[in-house]
């Protein structure tokens, strides 16, 4: 079974296109394979600054040959019904056979699909897969029509097997297939040719490409932990970075410079971030300082003066650029020393959203909401309004209008030089978190009012101007937020109706939930379609933790389920009990009382909720269901009303056994009409003592 080598060399391929771009590649050409009929043992897939490559080993070496008897009209049907059956299949009246039928004689085709070879199936595939592939961006060049990311030079398509390799014949805009590739750009720019997979990677190494972005994201790890354990440096991680400037290099040779002593006095913050964005630099820290003091950049050559001059180039660079941070820097504090009044008074200018007013206009709410939300985290109120108000001043700052990733950040440092309480800082710097699933969520209290605050206007506010969220569409980042109240919530135990919050975010927008006049925001039903819509991302949420959506539904149906904490907790009590052989036992009595009883009540048209009485039982299993009932209740009772759902779930769990006895034991629809009252009234003690802890009629199973 043959091999297949797949390269497609171009211009150089940005970073952030080449991890979705091997993906689509190998999804492309081994589905198109597949469903040709071929298949093949393994696949992978690699890029480099200026090259897709696919390898598919064992991929078989023919299509296999497929018949297929499709069934026709009658024999005796008009000449137009068989005019289009034979239209479909291709073939002539001759090659039909008739059969008998149950309602006479019918024509069926058969009809013979030979295989193909793997090479002419491959050429198709590969044709396909470069005129119709999804990159982001594309573009022509030239005169043709194809479109690709950057200009494309070469196709490598060789299948090699047990007789050698071999040259799949394919051309797209005259660019014909072939076996001949280039190393890298300027230490080995000469082509040369490959037979195989193995040979392909072996040579492009000796040509000074590392194929595998993998690799080449461990060199540069390796090389720069050990450049920086020679200067007592440790290298600030940075993922996201590592990825990217793997894709830039098909050959990394890291190197490391030190940042000028005038510059070291700027936050880390604004050094990382410039050198980031700006250079694709990591930071180097000195622990024994606490301060960035280097750098290391990654090249994609190698010189004889062992980089030396390109060092000096970045050096250089560098330097500008920290010039520019330190300008912007300088002048921040001098605003911000000066109290930040000019800031202030500029965000009134800024239009924040045009139904909701200017970012000054917002941040008036959202001290106003703070102040308010501050005595349920513990935190002052006088502090967090104060917090509030200077949270987003550092928008106007000459250093977030350069790196805006650094607002808040830099909120912190001005607040300190305008004389703020440490607090009151923190929370300026935390106020936006958590921005995503795995962002820290704040715990200081000043820090969570003013978190909350900011959150819950930008819903609430919302809601009252009817931007919610649609479908897959959500501009205004309204999901992300109302995570950050729950994860904000949850993790900091508050215990909060969320009415009462969203409440104090309506009022904030100068609506009242009884203004049922008003036409933006109408009242209660507003409040409880938000609240919906947390409990939704509740549901998201809690799936990640293995909770599923049915068993929150039913936490959701019991009263309180604006208190997040209390949900979470019944439903999480709720999971662990389900997850056990006695709770998906009870799980099963539960819901066949309830299916029972609503059949009961149904057909006879009465409620049965009251009047079980055990001098009705007539066998040993009721006496011990109600026994059994009669200690269960108030302990869950006890239970619930303390919010030990533990407590409460583990005391249902032993109605497991007195449950199962009761319908293995009795019928419950007997002739005689008051031991079926009493056993359906029993029932419904049975399905009330489970509406004590969740409604179990929403869990599924």
């Amino acid at each position: 079974m043959p091999d297949l080598l797949i390269e497609l060399f171009s211009e150089e391929i940005p970073a952030r296109m080449q991890a979705r771009a091997r993906e689509d590649l190998k999804k492309l050409v081994t589905d198109g394979l597949v469903g040709a009929g071929l298949t093949y043992a393994s696949a992978g897939a690699f890029s480099t600054p200026r090259r897709l490559v696919l390898t598919v080993e064992g991929l078989s070496a023919n299509s296999p040959t497929t018949r297929e008897e499709r069934k026709g009209p009658r024999t005796d049907a008009p000449d137009a019904a068989l005019e289009g059956f034979l239209r479909s299949t291709g073939l002539t009246r001759d090659q039909l056979e008739a059969r008998d039928d149950k309602k006479g004689q019918v024509w069926f085709a058969t009809l013979t699909k030979p295989g193909r070879p793997a090479s002419d199936i491959v050429a198709e595939v590969l044709t396909a897969t470069i005129r119709d592939f999804p990159w982001p961006k594309s573009m022509r060049w030239g005169a043709g029509s194809l479109r690709w990311v950057r200009p494309l030079h070469g196709v490598i398509c060789i299948l090699t097997d047990e007789a050698g390799a071999s040259v799949v014949p394919m051309e797209i805009e005259g660019i014909v297939s072939g076996n001949t590739t280039r190393g890298h750009r300027f230490m080995a720019p000469d082509a040369f040719t490959v037979s195989s997979f193995d040979d392909y990677a072996a040579k492009l190494r000796r040509a000074k490409v590392m194929l595998d972005s993998a690799e080449r994201e461990a060199a540069i790890r390796q090389e720069a932990a050990n450049l920086a354990f020679a200067r007592g440096w440790e290298i600030m991680p940075d993922d996201g970075l590592m990825t990217e400037v793997a894709g830039l290099v098909e050959w990394p040779v890291p190197l490391m410079g030190a940042i000028e002593e005038r510059f070291l006095s700027l936050p880390p913050e604004v050094l990382q971030t410039s050198m980031r964005e700006h250079q694709k630099f990591f930071s180097a820290r000195n622990p024994k300082t606490g301060r960035i003091e280097g750098f290391v950049t990654v090249a994609n050559i190698e010189t004889p003066d062992n980089g030396e001059t390109i060092l000096k180039g970045n050096q250089r660079v560098l330097a500008a650029r920290l010039s520019d941070a330190a300008f912007f820097w300088d002048n921040d504090l001098r605003e911000a020393r000066s109290g930040m009044t000019d800031w202030a008074e500029g965000l009134r200018s800024v239009t924040f959203q045009s139904k909701l007013g200017s970012q000054a206009d917002r941040i008036e709410r959202i001290a106003a909401l703070a102040r308010e939300i501050a005595p349920l985290v513990g935190a002052d109120p006088e502090q967090a309004a104060e917090a509030a108000k200077i949270a987003k001043l550092d928008l106007r700052s000459a250093m977030v209008g350069e790196f805006p990733e650094l607002q808040g950040t830099m909120g912190r440092y001005y607040a300190l030089e305008a004389g703020k309480d440490a607090a009151i800082a923190d929370a300026a710097r935390d106020h936006y978190s958590p921005l995503g699933p795995s962002d820290a969520v704040p715990s200081a209290p000043v820090s969570v009012a003013v978190a909350l605050a900011d959150k819950l206007d930008t819903l609430t506010g919302f809601w009252a101007i009817d931007e919610k969220p649609t479908g897959s569409k959500d501009p205004f980042a309204l999901r992300r937020a109302a995570l950050g109240v729950i994860r904000l919530v949850l993790g900091n135990g508050v215990r909060a109706p969320f009415v009462q919050l969203a409440d104090q975010g309506v009022v904030g927008h100068g609506i009242s939930r009884d203004d049922s006049d008003n036409d933006d925001f109408s009242g209660i039903a507003e409040v409880s379609d938000l609240l919906t819509f947390f409990h939704d991302r509740l549901k998201v949420f809690l799936k990640d933790q293995g909770i599923r959506h049915d068993i929150i539904d039913a936490a959701i149906a019991m009263p309180g389920n604006d208190d997040l904490v209390l949900l979470v907790n019944r439903a999480t009590a709720l999971n662990d009990t389900l997850k056990t052989q006695d709770g998906a036992n009870l799980l099963q009595g539960l819901k066949r009382a309830g299916n029972i009883l609503a059949q009961a009540e149904e057909k006879d048209g009465v409620e049965y909720s009251f009047g079980a009485d055990p001098k009705f039982a007539e066998t040993d299993e009721e006496r011990a269901l109600f026994a059994a009932l009669d200690r269960a209740e108030p302990a869950i009772r006890e239970a619930v009303r303390n919010e030990d759902f533990q407590a409460a779930t583990q005391g249902i769990a032993t109605l497991r056994a007195p449950i199962d006895a009761f319908f293995e034991a009795v019928q419950i629809n007997t002739d005689n009409q008051i031991t079926r009252r009493n056993r359906l009234n029993l029932l419904s003690r049975i399905r009330e003592t489970g509406r004590l802890i969740a409604d179990f009629g929403r869990i599924e199973g």
